[in-house]
């Protein structure tokens, strides 16, 4: 690849398969944990799971019975778990293909979901949260208090061995925390239900000094102690989880803080802004500004040394996570990149075209980057460019701000 004169001429030999998946636009992705299957949730209100360990990306099964487009995916051993907006979680058999559980319960469009593989948690535009029984699909718990949808979830078990009575004042264990989009991000004892702190902020003389937006998406540092979250008002704040207190206010990006992801000590963002970028968790500062988007990044994901992003300019990219050198673009979708997915040398996507592609993700940290003194020639052009997206709103297309 490196001795290949620019990145436009290699999108055929990048692009292994273009598979027209669905009938409508792909909405969400999940892989399992080998990598092995790939499951695909769309506007058609179906999902279909592809095998990636064979040459050709096989579809093994198309699963139909939510009523409503199917807005969340996850896969759970043998189990695939998805949300929609008809209001429903549904648990799908991967060797039968059947629906085993239909979870009612929440009275909107179900958001998020996350699995502990004893409980499902989800969220919805109805301005509460669920825990589910992963077995029979009994709801458990249901976590009142936002005043508007709830988006992001993070659930942190309890630590045993870190746990004790200073550090955790509530004597809370098993803790669930979710984003809003009434501004706030909540913690919740997963025992009683009960909200345990709400992220809100106050400065020395009492005045809010919280999020003024949505908070979009959120992830906590490993051991569980920092919450971050990230919102419409442009910033990323960081809490001391157990007390509530905000700590650092991490400011650069101009539009909405669309996604998250932390890798060790350090935070990858993506913004309506059209940048991706790299913080120092402990410190608030930005190290590097991934540059090249010509629209939302909506999809952020770092693995093995390389930030993966996907966009709303309907391609993906990737860049060297260390020096924020674009190192790869990938063309071929006509509407925005919805997920990505990345496993054995091969990238996959989804967009709202309803296309699956395929492409060869390898030897991306051996290639040569061209353009790079272009691309420090058009830094002022880069600047005045960033400042006329900053309106630019960054908000998925389904989200309510009810």
């Amino acid at each position: 690849m490196g001795g290949c004169g620019s990145k436009k001429a290699d999108q055929k030999e990048l692009l292994l398969e273009s598979i027209e998946a669905h009938e409508k636009g792909i909405n969400c992705m999940a892989l399992s944990e080998d990598g092995s299957v790939l499951a695909t949730g769309s506007e058609d209100k179906s999902l279909r799971l592809w095998c990636t360990k064979t040459s050709q990306c096989e579809c093994i099964g198309t699963l139909r019975g939510h009523e409503d487009y199917i807005t969340c995916i996850l896969i759970e051993d043998c189990y695939v778990l998805t949300g929609s907006a008809d209001k429903t979680l549904r648990k799908w058999d991967v060797s039968t293909l059947e629906c085993v559980l239909v979870c009612r319960g929440h009275t909107s469009v179900i958001y998020r979901m996350i699995c502990t593989g004893d409980f499902i948690f989800t969220s919805s535009y109805d301005r509460t949260a669920r825990c589910w029984d992963f077995d029979n699909g009994e709801c458990l718990r249901v976590f009142r208090g936002h005043k508007r949808g709830v988006y992001p979830l993070i659930f942190i078990p309890a630590d045993d061995d870190e746990m004790d009575d200073d550090v955790d004042p509530d004597g809370s264990k098993d803790i669930l925390i979710t984003g809003s989009a009434d501004c706030t991000a909540r913690s919740w004892n997963f025992e009683t239900g009960q909200c345990l702190k709400v992220f809100k902020g106050k400065d020395r003389d009492g005045n809010n000094v919280g999020h003024t937006g949505a908070i979009t998406c959120m992830a906590t540092d490993a051991l569980g102690r920092i919450l971050f979250t990230g919102s419409t008002d442009t910033t990323v704040r960081s809490w001391n989880l157990l007390r509530g207190e905000q700590l650092k206010v991490f400011s650069g990006h101009t539009g909405s803080v669309i996604c998250m992801q932390i890798v060790n000590k350090i935070m990858y963002t993506g913004s309506s802004d059209h940048t991706a970028r790299a913080w120092v968790t402990e410190f608030g500062d930005c190290t590097r500004v991934f540059k090249g988007h010509k629209h939302t990044v909506s999809v952020i994901k770092v693995k093995d040394g390389l930030v993966y992003t996907a966009c709303g300019d309907a391609c993906a990219r990737v860049f060297d996570a260390k020096s924020g050198t674009l190192k790869r673009e990938f063309k071929g979708h006509n509407n925005t990149v919805t997920s990505l997915q990345v496993v054995g040398g091969k990238l996959f996507t989804g967009s709202y075209d309803g296309f699956l592609k395929v492409w060869d993700s390898t030897g991306i940290k051996d290639e040569t980057t061209f353009g790079k003194e272009e691309k420090k020639e058009d830094k002022e052009k880069d600047k005045k460019q960033q400042k006329v997206d900053s309106n630019q709103n960054g908000i998925d297309n389904k989200i309510m701000i009810d």
